[in-house]
């Protein structure tokens, strides 16, 4: 007995064209993650600017003057004498 062809995916029509990338979520609407810029983050910072849970405080190493015990600008800080650090906590 012969095998019977398919027909159904003989190639007679036109190839369907692969799906294009998707760009947009199934609802229709941009994805939300894509637009979060996140802040650059500045010497001696621990997290993010605005990362929930942080805040600014003063650098640990120069104790906020933003010099090294040299008078040279600190290392940790880059001079600023700020950090950005996660504060209270449970």
């Amino acid at each position: 007995m012969k095998p019977q062809e398919n027909t159904a995916s003989s190639g007679t029509g036109p190839k369907p064209e692969p799906p294009e990338p998707f760009n947009e979520s199934i609802a229709g609407e941009e994805d939300p993650g894509a637009a979060v810029e996140i802040p650059p983050m500045r010497p001696g910072d621990e997290v993010p600017a605005g990362t929930p849970g942080t805040g600014e405080t003063l650098c640990r190493s120069c104790g906020g003057t933003g010099r090294s015990d040299d008078g040279k600008p600190c290392p940790e800080c880059g001079g600023t004498g700020k950090i950005t650090a996660g504060i209270g906590g449970a």
